[in-house]
């Protein structure tokens, strides 16, 4: 005959019962249960628990070494069962060689069952998540809640319950652990089977799902590359990255299909136009020859078809140049009214009206702009390429206009209305200034001939490009550029001079304008004047024509001695050329709201003056250089890394 063990009795979550003894009414023996262990309290929580020994609340073992049997009867006394333990804390240490024990005593013999086990339950308090998750529990020995062994056929206790208080998100277990890598929680609760595996749909081919502080608590669980050559998100290599983002590798090979007919059309058109605009240039010349021989009449007003470069140089009376950078928002326009060195050589009235249409041929279509944005975004290569392109052709219509379609109703000289030789357009070779010159056409008078040619100079010559390493800034000298200063100095003085100043010129950057403009101004005042003062020329950098966006055009002054040395057979105590230069372009004139209004680039600091008889700017020294401003917009930083990093393959000429 089999006796059956007690009954479970209690809660294993906030357990508060004693331990069941046992015994026997003939033998007089009896086995103890477990005592109650409460540590803590809701309200006032341990912060701390270390145990260095031995905390035990466990049933006490029958020590009944005689028995009672008989033929028909045997039995023996059965341990007592596990007491409870109960802490309130907010950490515990047991360390190595401890013990935490609510175990169930061992059976007499003649068939002693064993003690149930009893009950240990760990009620935390404050548990930390997340980021601010600290480890509540480091168990180096021993806890156990197991049951009694029986004596001789005497069952085996039942084992008790180890539990602690239900565990927030991300934390799984007795003592509150991180779920493991690749699983997540997202309730509360202790079991381990709440930490669910997280999706494999979602984790790319090349990645791993990581560690996460506190336990990952969604469904999305984090996950890093395998190697640092596979980028996030999808652990694609660049050119991968390429490929899926035009939809995969066929859609990509259908794109790049497309974008490389696209191209060479493009290049194609460009080289036809090219071609067409040499031929277009050659056939207009031709058919102004012919023009000439069909009608000899023409011939008293042009004695030799197609004027020298001596004559050419000797007519010249302006250069007057486009403001603005040619960009799509800001395109190429010429300011109203005269300058005063061409007063005498126009008509007022007819000059405004071919500003208005000049500055119309030079404004660009509203869809070039559009095509030039959409490409910015997809290739920003094809952008630029677009840009040129535009421009190039906006460079053509223009010299087309003027030579062809314009009738030069402007100019006062009836010769050069007749023979449409008055006004000449021309540009830098990376088409970001553009200039008109205008000619005397031989018909004036002498007097007014010697008078409009003395007004050639202060000359301004602005620099092209941008201040950018793909287009620094640069002074370009054409042939009439040279063979007007070749008057005054040689043109190996002025070619090395150039060459020189193109050198400084390079590292000067836009954004960084200020402190990369000194040593240009220093080169000039050491090395540039210097040279040219003995042949009666001075040079200085300066700005010109602010926009109404702030955009401003860089240069030099070129004067000449015959500004200077005419006012001293006047004046008894006239200065030298060089103080006299500097007053003639560094005193500010402040009496005009108009010139203050016209100048949004530079502050009160910087000189300003009609430079040249109409050109609105000012002398850059080493005092006017530190009011110097330039404009910045909320794309600089982006702009900043296109235009200043050097593509692959790019090598810089040191010639």
């Amino acid at each position: 005959m089999t006796s059956e063990g007690g009954q479970r009795y209690g809660s294993a979550y906030l357990p508060c019962e004693l331990g069941s003894g046992t015994g026997s009414p003939e033998s007089g023996d009896d086995s103890a249960g477990g005592g109650l262990i409460v540590i803590g309290s809701m309200k006032w929580p341990l912060a701390r628990l270390l145990i260095y020994g031995s905390v035990s609340s466990d049933g006490e073992s029958n020590r009944d070494t005689i028995g009672n049997s008989s033929g028909s009867f045997k039995g023996g006394i059965g341990g007592g069962s596990g007491g409870t333990i109960l802490f309130f804390l907010q950490g515990l240490l047991v360390e190595k060689n401890s013990s935490l024990s609510a175990s169930g005593g061992k059976g007499g013999i003649h068939g002693g069952g064993g003690g149930g086990g009893g009950r240990i339950h760990f009620h935390w308090s404050n548990i930390a998540t997340g980021d601010e998750f600290v480890q509540i529990a480091s168990i180096n020995g021993t806890v156990a809640s197991s049951g009694g062994s029986g004596n001789d056929d005497g069952h085996f206790g039942e084992d008790g319950t180890i539990t602690g208080k239900e565990c927030p998100v991300g934390l799984y277990g007795t003592f509150c652990t991180e779920c493991p890598v690749g699983t997540y929680k997202n309730v509360a609760g202790s079991n381990s089977s709440l930490c669910t595996p997280c999706s494999l749909n979602a984790l790319p081919n090349r990645a791993d799902f990581i560690y996460v502080r506190g336990g990952v608590t969604q469904p999305s669980c984090p996950y890093k590359c395998i190697s640092a050559k596979y980028k996030m998100p999808n652990c694609y290599t660049p050119l991968e990255e390429v490929i899926y983002t035009f939809g995969g590798p066929w859609s990509f090979a259908v794109f790049l299909f497309f974008a490389i007919i696209l191209l060479a059309l493009i290049l194609s058109a460009v080289r036809v136009k090219i071609g067409e605009s040499e031929v277009t240039y050659r056939a207009t010349s031709a058919i102004h020859n012919d023009a000439y021989a069909s009608s000899p009449f023409l011939l008293s007003l042009a004695e030799v078809p197609g004027a020298s470069r001596a004559e050419e140089t000797q007519s010249h009376v302006h250069r007057m140049y486009f403001m603005g950078p040619n960009t799509f928002r800001e395109p190429w326009h010429l300011p109203y009214s005269p300058p005063e060195s061409i007063i005498g050589i126009v008509y007022e009235d007819a000059f405004n009206r071919f500003i208005d249409e000049i500055n119309l041929v030079a404004a660009f279509e509203w869809w070039e702009g559009s095509v030039h944005s959409i490409l910015a975004v997809l290739a920003y290569p094809c952008a630029w390429s677009w840009k040129q392109w535009r421009r190039r052709k906006k460079i053509h219509r223009l010299q087309e206009y003027v030579k062809s379609e314009y009738d030069h109703s402007c100019l006062r000289s009836c010769r050069s209305r007749a023979l449409y030789k008055g006004l000449k357009v021309g540009s830098t070779p990376d088409l970001m200034v553009a200039y008109i010159d205008f000619f005397l056409g031989g018909d004036e008078k002498r007097l007014d001939v010697a008078a409009t040619i003395q007004k050639r100079f202060p000359m301004c010559l602005i620099f092209g490009g941008e201040g950018s390493y793909m287009s620094p800034y640069h002074l370009h000298s054409d042939t009439l550029l040279s063979n007007l200063l070749g008057q005054y100095v040689s043109t190996a003085i002025w070619n090395r001079l150039v060459a020189g100043l193109n050198t400084q010129l390079r590292s000067v950057k836009q954004g960084s304008i200020r402190s990369t403009l000194g040593p240009v101004v220093s080169w000039i005042k050491s090395h540039g004047n210097p040279q040219l003062e003995r042949h009666g020329v001075r040079v200085e950098l300066g700005w010109f024509q602010a926009t109404a966006s702030g955009y401003y055009q860089l240069g030099i002054v070129v004067a000449v001695n015959e500004n200077f040395y005419k006012s001293h057979h006047h004046h008894e105590h006239a200065p030298d050329f060089g103080d006299r230069s500097r007053k003639n372009f560094a005193v500010p004139l402040l009496g005009s709201k108009q010139a203050i209004q016209d100048q949004p680039c530079t502050s009160y600091g910087v000189s300003r003056k009609r430079l040249t008889g109409g050109v609105t700017g000012g002398v850059i020294n080493e005092e006017t250089l530190k009011s110097l401003d330039y404009k910045r917009d909320y794309l600089f930083p982006l702009s900043l890394l296109l235009r200043n990093c050097r593509p692959i393959g790019y090598a810089v000429s040191n010639h």
